[in-house]
């Protein structure tokens, strides 16, 4: 089992910036993918982005696609979420979350571990 906390949530004007960081313990957090979902009040989770275990290889929804970029410091335990361009369709709580497996999936049911979630609000 993986422990996930996240944090950098927070209030910004559209367009702005924010970077979500998410420390993990546990399990060995070098060896498996993570992944950012994130959920808007009243909508389903979706999917975000995800990274493999060495980094390498990344997917991101569509709709976050140039704007922002996941990354991961193996050494630091911890996975980023840095969000440019931010508009108010982006507001949600945003989770971490962490596969059993060293590859990547844009499927939440795939995704053993979660933290609490960080709100993201994007002002118009």
């Amino acid at each position: 089992q993986v422990q996930l906390v996240e944090s950098g949530g927070g209030l910004v004007q559209t367009g702005g910036s924010l970077r979500l960081s998410c420390a993990a313990s546990g399990r060995t957090f070098s060896s498996i993918a993570m992944g950012w979902f994130r959920q808007a009040p009243g909508k389903e989770r979706e999917f975000v982005a995800t990274i493999a275990w060495n980094g390498i290889i990344t997917y991101y929804a569509d709709s976050v696609k140039g704007r922002f970029t996941i990354s991961r410091d193996n050494a630091k335990n911890t996975v980023y979420l840095l969000m440019n361009t931010l508009n108010p369709e982006d507001t949600a709580v945003y989770y971490c979350a962490a596969r059993d497996n060293s590859l990547p999936s844009t499927r939440y049911t795939e995704y053993h571990d979660w933290g609490q979630g960080t709100q993201v609000t994007v002002s118009s």
